[in-house]
């Protein structure tokens, strides 16, 4: 398993998956969002994986003005907006590989190999 973990250090769900894998002994690489980001080609293979870019919204961000301004332009313009705006991006992203998952989803780690 290549594990990467993007997240922030404040993100509780962020902090229980970095748990989870340690707690396995599984090694894993963490991007802290707030510092280095996610790049677009990371961003597009992650939205591909979860079934698209309605998927990375975070509906509980604290930016609710950024928030309401992804909500409400066409899909061409949110990944631009979201990649300028990633405290509204739902966190932890975690990727193995092609496969990925936005938040905390343990059940689905489980079967991943």
């Amino acid at each position: 398993m290549n594990i990467q973990i993007f997240g922030t250090k404040k993100c509780n769900d962020t902090k229980k998956a970095e748990r989870y894998y340690k707690e396995r002994g599984i090694k894993f690489q963490f991007i802290d969002m707030s510092e280095k980001g996610i790049s677009k080609g990371e961003f597009r293979s992650v939205c591909q994986a979860v079934g698209g870019l309605q998927a990375m919204i975070n509906e509980d961000c604290k930016d609710k003005d950024a928030l309401a301004l992804v909500k409400h332009i066409t899909d061409e313009q949110k990944e631009e907006k979201l990649l300028a705006n990633q405290q509204v991006i739902k966190t932890p992203i975690v990727r193995n590989g092609k496969q990925a998952t936005v938040g905390y989803c343990p059940d689905v780690w489980k079967g991943w190999k």
